[in-house]
């Protein structure tokens, strides 16, 4: 079930929220856990059972932990070691076989598995519990229920953001319906259901076009405008499902965390990177750059584990060398950025201005590593962005691609990819003028959203992919 769904929006929802308000506040934690099973259920039934095995094996993991602690360690191996067999089941096996295949000229067929929505997210979600409880940063959940809802909590469960376990455990255990937050929970939702629906719909419509040709089918500025699209798409829709993830949250109670600060403002792949997907970035940088050693050990060693961290970081995000390659080409630049200091603040403005370039260079080039379905696909579709790529017969034009609608909302989202508007959610009741203008206008963008769904078959979650 999508959250940009009729069905979601005016049936799921509104009855989640009215049965969570009006029972008591020792029910309310089950009301949620029965809507979450229910919402995953809806669009992965033969698959509920693989995250409800994945909550009880880290269930009696944590307490084996808690009840051992001589053996702990050989707890959380063993714990850990299954949480990744399945995401290695499910989403890395038959990349493994084709490549067993390629290397050792064998013809082992592959399995026909299809990977469970979300077990990326909520297998790092269970890992982040069981470690929590090996350091004594939080105590052993005891009850099951409880744990349960943690890993399956629906708004954050099939493309996070990754909620560590150490930020909502106290408020798993208790927390009361927050009044003032509902209504900025709404807003919050209603704000990612028009970057998701309005803009990133609208721009990935431009890119699956451009990039469902081949690659030296079209003129480099054609290329360009797939990219840059596409860049923007990735952005809108994925910030946008946080918002809305974020927005739910705040209604039943939840605060979570921010998963985005404008990355596209930044002026280094590390500032890029403490801005974009940051639960995913503070989780590696928790549970994996850190225990490394983090930079504890040296310039090389903090340079090969930033190497390492980049890797998984690419091989998270999916089954395919175009990953990894992307997330290789991140850490090259960092590891750069950090030997020469470049990633540090300039007081210089047109050195800042140089650095912002070179930012959104270098991401964009990335990107479109991201979105490529093999290699050489990506390197033909690079170096046409370049014009290395003989002459070539075009298909269609640019214009084409880049009517007046296209050409408005591309100019909208380079606009929202800053933070002029950021502060619209936020007015408080004391400008009520102000308040009154911001509401109408969420509402007429909640009417308009409803609409181009009620209108539209384009409506593709990219990162439940993942």
């Amino acid at each position: 079930m999508l959250f940009s769904s009729m069905t979601f929006i005016f049936v799921f929802l509104p009855l989640v929220c009215l049965l969570y308000w009006l029972v008591k506040a020792s029910y309310r934690n089950t009301v949620l856990l029965l809507a979450s099973i229910l919402f995953y259920a809806w669009g992965e039934p033969r698959y509920l059972l693989v995250m409800l095995t994945t909550i009880l094996v880290n269930y009696a993991g944590a307490v084996l932990i808690d009840r051992y602690p001589k053996r702990k360690c050989l707890a959380l191996i063993a714990t850990i070691f299954t949480d990744l067999s399945f995401l290695f089941y499910f989403k890395y096996f038959n990349f493994f076989i084709e490549n067993v295949n390629l290397l050792l000229s064998h013809e082992i067929d592959p399995l026909h598995v299809v990977m469970p929505i979300g077990i990326s997210f909520y297998t790092f979600q269970a890992i982040s519990y069981v470690v929590d409880v090996y350091r004594g940063d939080t105590k052993v959940q005891k009850s099951l229920p409880k744990l349960a809802l943690y890993i399956s909590l629906f708004p954050q469960l099939v493309a996070g953001p990754i909620v560590k376990y150490h930020d909502v455990a106290s408020q798993i255990d208790c927390r009361e319906v927050d009044w003032d937050a509902i209504p900025l929970g709404v807003k919050r939702f209603v704000v990612g259901l028009a970057k998701k629906v309005l803009v990133a719909n609208a721009l990935g419509a431009v890119a699956d076009t451009i990039f469902s040709q081949s690659p030296d089918s079209f003129s480099t500025p054609v290329a360009w405008l797939g990219a840059i699209s596409y860049s923007l798409q990735l952005f809108f829709d994925f910030s946008g499902y946080s918002d809305m993830a974020i927005g739910l949250g705040l209604m039943f109670g939840f605060k979570f965390k921010e998963n985005f600060n404008y990355p596209y403002i930044s002026k280094s792949i590390s500032e890029f990177w403490r801005r974009w997907h940051i639960s995913l970035s503070t989780w590696f940088k928790e549970y994996l750059y850190i225990p490394l050693g983090g930079n504890r050990k040296g310039k090389n060693r903090t340079y090969m584990n930033l190497g390492i961290v980049f890797l998984l970081t690419g091989f998270w995000h999916g089954a395919n060398w175009t990953f990894i390659i992307w997330g290789l080409w991140h850490g090259f630049f960092i590891i750069i950025e950090k030997m020469t200091g470049w990633h540090k603040e300039s007081s210089a403005q047109w050195l800042n201005v140089i650095k912002h370039i070179y930012c959104i260079f270098v991401f964009v080039i990335g990107w479109v590593l991201f979105r490529s379905d093999n290699w050489d696909y990506a390197w033909v579709y690079l170096k046409n962005m370049f014009g290395l790529v003989p002459s070539h017969f075009e298909v269609y034009q640019f214009g084409y691609y880049m009517n007046n609608f296209n050409l408005i909302v591309l100019i909208v989202a380079i606009l929202l990819s800053t933070p002029v508007l950021s502060k619209m959610v936020y007015v408080t009741k004391e400008k009520k003028v102000v308040l009154g203008c911001v509401n109408a206008f969420l509402l007429l963008l909640f009417l308009v959203a409803v609409s181009f769904l009620a209108s539209s078959t384009y409506n593709p979650f990219i990162y439940f992919r993942f």
